[in-house]
């Protein structure tokens, strides 16, 4: 019985707990704000429970799945939060998916209850009607393709919450990957990992004591991160439907926001479509950024602007995005510019190494994988146990990052494994090249992979975005990463592309590239 006391007495907390405890302690304080819609503690606690309720009125119990499919409302961070409560776990789609994805990603994790906007009705309905597994279609609001989650609701009563029977084990959010490696994964995150991603944001990403938090990039997705830990420390959300540059610094002013989340893309906009007088980002204190690198030089540019304001978080979604930060006080274009391009040193709890082929440690300067451990880290992949057991292999998680330790422990991402170029026997890690392009003034945008090349193997091929109005000199950009890089990593052919194609989650494609490369062929290039 001892033992059994001592067990039970260092349990720790679910992220049902942290959830019911917030709810309960905050109840007066304004937790999400819509436009004109204001929210409260109390008032989405009520509406938490009622859905909570129709999910198990529906069927849904300990271990099922449910699903949503909307843009941001405060209602579909409700459902996940109900799903939580009731031992179920919960699954995002993308507002960009296709129908044939959502229908794959349904089956594959087994979704049962699917939740969606009325935007996304008739996309909806047709991954019903194509599911075999989802049985029920609700809608946030009026349509003719499910029933109204709103009206349904309104037939319960608000029970006090309750942090229900998942244990720490159990899992809470199974996401799906990007797909940027072919078919999209399931990522089982337990409560235990997301009570641990909760605690790594609130002390590793320099979150303000009362955060006031403006997301714009999908709650189903990395703009979900922040967001809990905002509510814990009885903060309030503001969400908007899409990300449109003057909207967003507006949004800033109006609202007072003092921490927001982008990924590099937004940044970007932010630079080009607004001006000083425009963007009033005084009330910001912290302006985290990350789900994709940002070249050196564009961030320069952006802490320029906008000030010491950035924290850059590093991670996957098979750790929940926490791995590394670079604090503000560490964005220093003038004493430390080599921090640019790190993605910082390890968070609160984590443990890195980065190892060779064979698993073992490298010296400090040197590239490799780079493992993580923590417990922040997924239980493994949904369905997939030989994958599981290579990616979770000898106690760490094996990124696929290949990067940097220097002698004061920041680690740098020199690439994805899987994108590294092997040109005239020779590696060439694209985001060393990308870097150097992108510092060029008429660069907006630039991208490299490799492509198959009867001479070199590997041919490195650039695909670059120019600014509106600008000529690019392809031989120009050769030239300046030759200086910079050496000869092997020159660029062989470039391409000039109006855009650059993006995934799901805002990075950039590279299997897509390549196929434009494959398309387009080297006379579209400049050898």
């Amino acid at each position: 019985m001892a033992d059994t006391l001592d067990l039970l007495a260092s349990r720790g907390a679910t992220y049902s707990d942290l959830i019911v405890e917030a709810f309960q302690r905050f109840a007066d304080n304004e937790a999400f704000v819509l436009g004109e819609q204001r929210m409260t503690f109390a008032e989405a606690a009520d509406s938490m429970s009622r859905i909570q309720q129709l999910l198990v009125d529906r069927g849904i119990t300990h271990g099922s799945s449910v699903g949503a499919l909307s843009v941001n409302i405060p209602e579909v961070w409700l459902t996940q939060a109900a799903t939580y409560l009731t031992g179920a776990h919960y699954t995002g789609l993308h507002p960009m998916g296709s129908v044939e994805d959502h229908v794959w990603i349904c089956d594959d994790a087994e979704i049962e209850v699917l939740v969606v906007h009325p935007t996304f009705a008739e996309v909806g309905a047709a991954v019903a009607e194509r599911s075999k597994t989802v049985k029920h279609l609700l809608v946030f609001g009026e349509s003719d393709a499910g029933q109204n989650l709103f009206e349904l609701i309104e037939g319960y009563s608000p029970k006090p919450l309750e942090p229900g029977p998942a244990g720490e084990e159990d899992i809470a959010w199974l996401q799906y990957t990007g797909g940027t490696t072919g078919t999209p994964k399931g990522v089982m995150l337990s409560h235990r990992a997301m009570v641990e991603q909760c605690k790594g944001v609130l002390t590793s990403w320099q979150m303000p004591t009362k955060p006031r938090y403006l997301v714009a990039p999908p709650i189903t997705h990395a703009g979900v991160l922040p967001l809990f830990p905002t509510l814990a420390r009885g903060g309030t959300v503001i969400l908007l439907q899409g990300f449109e540059p003057k909207s967003f610094v507006q949004a800033i002013e109006k609202e007072r926001a003092n921490c927001t989340f982008a990924v590099p893309t937004m940044i970007n906009a932010l630079l080009d479509h607004t001006t000083p007088e425009e963007a009033d980002l005084s009330s910001l204190e912290t302006f985290i950024y990350g789900a994709a690198p940002i070249s050196p030089s564009r961030l320069a540019q952006a802490l320029n602007r906008f000030g010491q304001k950035f924290v850059q978080c590093f991670g996957q979604t098979e750790c929940i995005g926490l791995t590394t930060s670079l604090l503000r006080e560490e964005h220093d274009p003038v004493g430390r510019p080599d921090l640019l391009t790190s993605c910082g040193r390890p968070a609160i709890g984590t443990m890195t190494r980065i190892v060779d082929e064979a698993d073992q440690p490298v010296p400090d300067g040197t590239p490799g994988e780079l493992c993580v451990r923590s417990r922040a880290v997924m239980s493994g992949y949904w369905k997939l146990p030989e994958l599981t057991e290579e990616t979770l292999r000898n106690g760490w998680l094996h990124t696929g990052d290949m990067a940097i330790r220097d002698e004061q422990g920041y680690l740098h991402i020199v690439d994805r494994k899987k994108d590294m170029v092997i040109s005239g026997g020779f590696n060439v890690y694209p985001k060393e090249v990308e870097d150097v392009i992108a510092a060029h003034p008429d660069v907006a945008a630039v991208a490299v992979v490799g492509m198959a090349d009867d001479k070199w193997g590997e041919a490195v091929t650039a695909f670059v975005v120019p600014h509106a109005g600008a000529t690019i000199d392809k031989t120009e950009l050769k030239r300046l990463v030759r200086d910079a890089k050496g000869a092997h990593q020159a660029p062989k052919v470039i391409h000039l592309v109006d855009a650059l194609p993006a995934t799901l989650v805002g990075k950039i494609d590279k299997k897509r590239l390549r196929a434009m490369g494959a398309e387009i062929g080297a006379e579209g290039g400049d050898r």
